[in-house]
């Protein structure tokens, strides 16, 4: 007979008797030849000579304790496993609260035999060390570093800063949350046994065969996060400086394109100085203040010539047409279009209002082409 150490002070922690299901307490025993499984009996089945499938009364066996000396002799497995978990629970130093939780050491006790047998002793020190780098080395594939910040910002919960780090922690290099969160459920109450029928078994090997894929989803989704330094704030504040610059020279280029607006009335000084101060209100915001008129008598302009000018090979020949009867240059409105287009897309529908705020140029061919796509398609209306 062998006296072998549990691993666990907590009776729920060990499986249950296989003859009555209660709670193992030490000493109990365990079937040298069954297994696995290991095959457990609380000692009270073990003595009535209890036998299930292939266990025998006479199998050899093992006494599992922990009531014997590991590192002092007046130390049990059993006390020492207590105060392990005691200086986890209570903090390393708290050494009242761990006499207290442990109840059969004092104070004095329990820091003396821990700095002695944990803390100075390099044997220990060093097995501790080969297990930790053991262990690095194992999952250094898999790991995602994450690494923390020299002065990580630490913002208060629920505070601006802190939603738009979506509870990255710098400090601790981790997030409070993981990407499906409760994956862990669904395998807490899963416990393979030898009596399982195989399509039981098929069931659970396939639950924990969907816990693998959703892990690996998670592993993917920090991958991309620390690939792209998405995490890093001023990345995300150089990407919001760069919009406004984009917006501002998309701006700059539509105005530049409304130089074409100018050629019509270029020969009408009256009419282009008009025009010029009607833009400027535009521009502003206001309302047009000055209505677009020609000299008296003068008749409207012909149509535009498209012969020669870049887009027109673009253009089918509704839009050549109007193109030609609103005098406007195939850029300009293919330009006009594109942006029109996507506004649409982006709001599910587009009026009349937005197309003038968004283009920007005389308001009655902003009608025009505005109806124009509406009637062909391109466009729906709010």
């Amino acid at each position: 007979m062998d006296r072998l150490g549990s691993f666990s002070n907590d009776p729920s922690d060990k499986p249950p008797c296989r003859g009555c299901s209660s709670y193992l307490m030490e000493p109990y025993i365990k079937c040298a030849e069954c297994g696995p499984p290991p095959f457990f009996l609380c000692l009270q089945c073990f003595t009535r000579g209890f036998e299930y499938k292939k266990h025998q009364s006479d199998h050899t066996y093992e006494i599992m304790t922990s009531d014997f000396p590991v590192l002092d002799p007046s130390w049990t497995a059993q006390e020492e496993m207590a105060l392990l978990e005691a200086v986890m629970d209570c903090g390393f130093g708290n050494w009242q609260d761990v006499a207290n939780q442990m109840c059969t050491k004092t104070k004095e006790e329990c820091e003396k035999h821990y700095m002695k047998h944990f803390i100075n002793n390099p044997l220990f020190a060093s097995t501790l060390l080969n297990l930790k780098q053991a262990e690095e080395a194992k999952t250094a594939d898999t790991a995602i570093p994450f690494h923390s910040a020299d002065d990580p910002p630490r913002p208060t919960f629920d505070s601006l800063l802190s939603r738009d780090m979506a509870g990255y922690m710098p400090a601790r290099a981790d997030f409070i949350e993981e990407f499906d969160n409760y994956a862990e459920w669904d395998l807490r109450d899963i416990d393979f046994v030898e009596d399982d029928s195989d399509i039981l078994h098929a069931l659970k090997m396939a639950v924990v065969d969907i816990y693998h894929s959703r892990l690996k989803e998670r592993q993917r989704r920090k991958k991309i996060i620390r690939d792209h330094g998405l995490i890093n704030l001023r990345k995300f504040q150089c990407a919001r400086t760069y919009d406004h610059l984009k917006k501002t020279r998309e701006e700059e280029r539509l105005k530049r394109t409304m130089l074409s607006e100018v050629l019509q009335y270029i020969q009408d000084s009256s009419a282009c100085q008009q025009w010029l101060r009607r833009q400027a209100d535009i521009d502003s915001g206001l309302s047009p203040s000055v209505p677009m008129t020609s000299n008296s008598g003068r008749r409207s302009a012909p149509p535009l010539n498209l012969t020669g000018l870049p887009g027109t090979e673009k253009l089918n020949e509704k839009e050549k047409e109007l193109c030609q009867m609103v005098r406007l240059v195939p850029g300009a409105y293919l330009e006009y279009k594109s942006a029109l287009l996507n506004e649409c897309n982006k709001q599910g529908g587009l009026r009349l209002a937005q197309a003038r705020a968004l283009i920007k140029i005389d308001v009655n061919k902003t009608r025009k082409i505005y109806d124009f796509l509406i009637r062909e398609g391109y466009i729906t209306k709010a």
